[in-house]
C-alpha cells in the first residue's frame, strides 16, 4: 500500500529533477512530465481497482499513528479524485509540448505543472486538515504563476487578481483551521470530526463551516466569487486553462466542501436541511447568471471561462441535493465536466495557435481547415449539454434523478432548462470558428495537440458507452465514501493502515 505517497511524491520531485534536465534539452524535459504524468494514470488506475477491495487505506507519516501523526486517507473519493486529475494532467503534458515551445524558459513552466499536479493530488488523498492547506497553496501559488506565464500585461494583471481573490480564500480557510485546532487541539480530519460531533451543531460548528464555504467557494469561482476565473482563462496557456477548469477547481472547490461538509462535519440533508438548501442555492445562482453572461461574450476562452463557472453549478446542485443520486450525479459530473471542458479548452488553444487570435468576430472558416479541432470542439460540447450516448449526459441524468428522487421536481425542470443557455454559448462558438464560411488563415493543429485532444474524446466516448461500469466501479462507490458520513473518522482509526 506504500503506493500512496507516490501521488504526490512523484510530481514533487519530478519538479526539482526538471530544471537539472532543462540543461540537457527541452525534448527530454517534455518526455520526463509526459512519463511521470502517464505513471500517474497508471497508478491511478490500481488505486480505483484496491478500493474496490477495501474501504479505506491510511497511509502514516513516520509510522506515527493517528490522531498523533500526519496521515494519508485514501478512500474511494480520494481514488476518484486522483484518476481525474491524472488523466487531465497526462492530456495537458501531451499538449503542451507544441503549444509551449515558443516560449522562453520552458523548463520552468514544466516545473510549476508538476508543482500544481502535487498540491491538487496532496489535497485528495490527505487526512490532516493543516496538510490540506499547504497541498492547496501549493496548487495554487503554481497556479497564479502559471496564468502570469507569458508575462504580458493582460496576463500579469490577471495573475494579480487571481492571486488577491485566491489568498483571500486561503487565509479564510487557514484562520478556519486555527479556530478549529484552537478548539479541538488536533489536526486530524477524523479526529476533528469525533470533537465536533461531541460539540453538537454549536455556533461555532456553524461560524467555522461557514468561513471554510466562503473559502472554497472562492477556489471554485462560484458566483459572486467568480470574477477572477473568466480573466484567468484568456490570460493562461491552453493546457493551464484546461487544468484549471477542467480539475483544478473542483479539487480545490468541490472535493474540500465535499469532504469536509459530509466526512468532517458529519452533515446530511436530514440533519441540516437549511445548509444544504443553501448549497442549492449557490449552484443555481452559478449556473444561471455566469450561463448567461457567457451568452453575450466575444472572446473564445472567456466564454469558455464563463461557462466553467457556470458547470460547476450542477456539481453544487448533487451535493444541495444531498440524497444518493444526487451525489453520485455530482461527481460524475465532475468526471464529465473534467474531459469536456478539459478538451474545449484544448480546440481553443489550437485555434489561437494557429491563427494567433481568440477573438470570434475574426475567427470563420476553420471547420474544413482544422477538422479535428472542429470535431473535438461538437463531442466535448455536446457532452457538455447532455446529449446520449455521451457521457455528460448520464451526469446530469444522475443529478436530475436525485432531484426527482428527494422531491425537488422544480429544481429538475430548472436544471433541464438551463441546459438551453449551455446549448446557446457553444452554438455561438460552433457558429463562428466552425461553421461559418470565412479566409481565416490557419493549418492543421500540431500531431501532438491532436493526440490530446482525440484521447479525450475517445474517453469521452467511451465513458458514456459504458456508463455503468463506470458508475458501479468508479462513481458509486465514491458517493457511498461520501454518505457514510463520520464513519470516515471510524475507518480513518480502524482500516488498513501502512507506515514509513
Amino acid at each position: 500500500m506504500t503506493f500512496i505517497p507516490l501521488y504526490f511524491a512523484l510530481p514533487l520531485a519530478a519538479a526539482f529533477i526538471i530544471p537539472i534536465l532543462g540543461k540537457i534539452a527541452k525534448s527530454v524535459v517534455w518526455i520526463f512530465v509526459t512519463l511521470v504524468s502517464f505513471v500517474l494514470f497508471i497508478l491511478a488506475l490500481y488505486g480505483v481497482a484496491v478500493m474496490q477491495q477495501i474501504p479505506m487505506v491510511v497511509y502514516k507519516m513516520g509510522n506515527w499513528p493517528p490522531p498523533l501523526g500526519i496521515v494519508m486517507a485514501f478512500d474511494s473519493f480520494s481514488a476518484f479524485m486522483v484518476l481525474v486529475i491524472s488523466i487531465l494532467v497526462f492530456a495537458g503534458s501531451l499538449f503542451s509540448w507544441r503549444y509551449m515551445s515558443h516560449y522562453t524558459g520552458q523548463w520552468k513552466y514544466y516545473t510549476l505543472y508538476m508543482l500544481i499536479t502535487a498540491g491538487m493530488m496532496g489535497v485528495s488523498i490527505t487526512g490532516d486538515l493543516f496538510n490540506m492547506f499547504v497541498f492547496l497553496e501549493i496548487a495554487a501559488i503554481s497556479s497564479y504563476a502559471l496564468v502570469a506565464f507569458g508575462v504580458d500585461a493582460e496576463e500579469l494583471e490577471a495573475s494579480f487578481k487571481y492571486m488577491v481573490m485566491g489568498e483571500i480564500g486561503g487565509l479564510t480557510f487557514l484562520l478556519a483551521i486555527a479556530l478549529l485546532y484552537a478548539k479541538t487541539s488536533t489536526l486530524n480530519l477524523a479526529d476533528i470530526s469525533n470533537t465536533l460531533q461531541a460539540m453538537g451543531q454549536t455556533p461555532f460548528f456553524w461560524t467555522v463551516l461557514g468561513m471554510m464555504l466562503f473559502a472554497f467557494s472562492i477556489k471554485a469561482a462560484f458566483v459572486p466569487f467568480h470574477s477572477w476565473l473568466p480573466d484567468a482563462h484568456p490570460a493562461a496557456p491552453a493546457p493551464i486553462s484546461s487544468l484549471l477548469s477542467g480539475i483544478f477547481i473542483k479539487v480545490l472547490g468541490m472535493y474540500t466542501t465535499a469532504r469536509i461538509v459530509f466526512n468532517v462535519f458529519g452533515l446530511s440533508r436530514d440533519t441540516a436541511p437549511a445548509f444544504f438548501n443553501v448549497l442549492l442555492g449557490i449552484g443555481l445562482l452559478s449556473i444561471a447568471f455566469a450561463g448567461i453572461t457567457a451568452l453575450s461574450q466575444r472572446d473564445y476562452k472567456r466564454l469558455l471561462g464563463y461557462s466553467s463557472v457556470s458547470q460547476v453549478g450542477y456539481i453544487m446542485l448533487g451535493f444541495g441535493i444531498g440524497n444518493y443520486y444526487g451525489v453520485a450525479g455530482a461527481i460524475f459530473y465532475i468526471l464529465a465536466h473534467a474531459l469536456a471542458k478539459g478538451l474545449l479548452f484544448f480546440t481553443s488553444g489550437s485555434v489561437v495557435n494557429a491563427t494567433g487570435t481568440r477573438d470570434l468576430s475574426k475567427l470563420a472558416g476553420l471547420g474544413e481547415r482544422m477538422s479535428t479541432t472542429a470535431w473535438s470542439f461538437r463531442i466535448g460540447g455536446l457532452s457538455l449539454i447532455g446529449l446520449p450516448p455521451l457521457v455528460g449526459f448520464f451526469a446530469k441524468y444522475f443529478i436530475i434523478l436525485g432531484a426527482l428522487k428527494g422531491g425537488f421536481l422544480w429544481l429538475a425542470i430548472i436544471a433541464i432548462g438551463l441546459s438551453v443557455v449551455t446549448l446557446g454559448y457553444l452554438l455561438k462558438i460552433e457558429n463562428n470558428v466552425f461553421m461559418k464560411k470565412g479566409r481565416t488563415e490557419a493549418s492543421k493543429a500540431p500531431f501532438t495537440m491532436r493526440i490530446a485532444m482525440v484521447f479525450l474524446v475517445v474517453l469521452i466516448v467511451l465513458l458514456g458507452i459504458g456508463f455503468q461500469q463506470v458508475f458501479d466501479f468508479v462513481v458509486g462507490p465514491a458517493a457511498h465514501a461520501l454518505l457514510r458520513g463520520i464513519e470516515y473518522a471510524n475507518l480513518v482509526f480502524g482500516s488498513v493502515a501502512v507506515g514509513f
